[in-house]
């Protein structure tokens, strides 16, 4: 095999540590590894890769003319797989797996907060007020509506159930139930298990389906109690229709860690919607040491599997975003 060039692009400004250089050298001895950042990764540059590993710029990827394989920091891959963005027959792979367990953390900690009121308590104590609301639940005795059953929301309906909820999933495509589902069902029966709902998470890519797939019609099926948590993409719900449902009390709260458009408007009024959360995209940073292991370790699995002819992990199906094989 000839000696392949592998690209390792990090976002603008930072750098691989010596540990992880050291791991990527010693899984690919016979490869030339150049790493670089976003902000200096040119076409000259990027004209050599045989692979690319991180986050180069879109724009740049037309002159990746040698490209066969390129591996994603993230489980999201929406932005490289329209037509014209890679080189006919490159390989694409994602990160899925490396996120899970922060993620599901932040959708545990955002259930608990809205179904203990802490919006509404936080707000008293900056007015200073001792006020007991007594509506309080626990996650005992409701029940959350998992939409993704990828690695996100089955880590999400794992803690969950463990707690003492009861968990229905939906997924695209049936399958069969994993233990700490209750109950499984797909896509297009989600309509008749919204109302039953009290805790509804969405962590989906953003990909044709899922586009608004949270508009006012599926908004107004949920209960007036439930509440909303979505850490994958802000694009599958509907930001105006949320917003208004918030206000008008059509359902209890929401926790939102993307948004549509992102980032968030200051002057748009979901910023002071009652009883929600906003956060900037940070449930599944990519550089926070868990993940950032977790991403290296299926990095170095497909170097592994790549110079030893094996199926690649994580492969992107181009046609829908979502990953092909386990």
């Amino acid at each position: 095999m000839e000696k392949k060039t592998i690209l390792f692009v990090l976002p603008a400004g930072s750098k691989a540590d010596k540990i992880h250089r050291e791991k990527l050298q010693e899984t690919a001895p016979n490869a030339e590894i150049i790493f670089t950042d976003s902000k200096e990764l040119g076409r000259d540059l990027i004209a050599r890769a045989n692979i690319l590993i991180g986050t180069p710029p879109r724009s740049l990827l037309k002159y990746a003319a040698r490209l066969e394989w390129f591996q994603l920091f993230s489980a999201g891959a929406e932005q490289y797989i329209a037509p014209g963005i890679l080189p006919e027959g490159v390989t694409l792979t994602n990160a899925t797996g490396a996120y899970g367990k922060s993620m599901s953390e932040y959708m545990l900690c955002a259930a608990l907060s809205l179904l203990l009121d802490f919006p509404y308590y936080r707000d008293n104590q900056r007015q200073h007020l001792w006020q007991d609301r007594d509506r309080s639940r626990h996650i005992l005795g409701t029940t959350a509506l998992v939409i993704g059953l990828g690695n996100i929301g089955s880590e999400f309906a794992m803690r969950y159930k463990a707690l003492g909820g009861k968990v229905i999933g939906i997924k695209r495509t049936p399958g069969e139930k994993p233990d700490y589902l209750d109950e499984l069902s797909t896509s297009d029966r989600l309509n008749e298990f919204l109302p039953r709902a009290d805790v509804v998470t969405l962590s989906l890519p953003s990909t044709s389906e899922t586009m608004h797939l949270f508009g006012k019609d599926k908004i107004s099926l949920m209960k007036p109690s439930a509440v909303l948590i979505n850490v994958g993409r802000g694009t599958a719900v509907d930001t105006d229709a949320l917003s208004d449902a918030l206000y008008e009390g059509k359902i209890y709260g929401a926790a939102l860690d993307v948004t549509d458009p992102e980032p968030l408007p200051a002057e748009h009024p979901l910023w002071n919607a009652p009883n929600t959360i906003i956060t900037p995209h940070i449930s599944g940073g990519w550089n926070e040491h868990g993940n950032l292991e977790r991403i290296f370790e299926i990095i170095c699995a497909n170097l592994s599997r790549y110079f030893s002819g094996e199926p690649l992990i994580n492969v992107v199906d181009m046609s829908t975003g979502y990953r092909r094989n386990g």
